[in-house]
């Protein structure tokens, strides 16, 4: 039945505005639908984030975006250092981990937060 369709993410965001400013600026993702009110869409590789503001925003305890970043983790990983961004550390998941990036047999992984909270992920699979 969906096995061959298209999945998207969706994330909810107190503040559209400063949500915007995050995923635009800092993460440089291409904003390519903003027509329908408190809705974001970006582009993000061959499917698209749809940001929303919610007045109950709770962020989960789970990944709410993830991405592949494949061989660039750590060049990830650091252009977002230099943008501010704070990289989350688990060292619960027995991985190595070196200024936020988390290594272990051949894979690599970092995790940081939207300003609302919801956990972002770029992995290297």
């Amino acid at each position: 039945m969906l096995k061959d369709k298209t999945s998207n993410a969706i994330v909810a965001v107190g503040d559209l505005e400063r949500a915007r400013d995050f995923y635009t600026r800092t993460l440089g993702l291409e904003l390519v639908e903003d027509d329908m009110d408190g809705v974001l869409g970006y582009r993000t590789g061959q499917t698209m984030l749809v940001v929303y503001r919610s007045e109950a925003v709770r962020p989960g305890t789970g990944n709410a975006v993830a991405w592949s970043g494949g061989d660039d983790v750590g060049t990830i990983a650091a252009a977002l250092r230099e943008r501010g961004v704070v990289l989350e550390e688990y060292p619960d998941l027995n991985m190595r981990i070196d200024r936020g990036v988390h290594t272990a047999d051949g894979f690599s992984a970092i995790w940081f937060k939207d300003r609302d909270g919801n956990i972002l992920h770029v992995h290297s699979m």
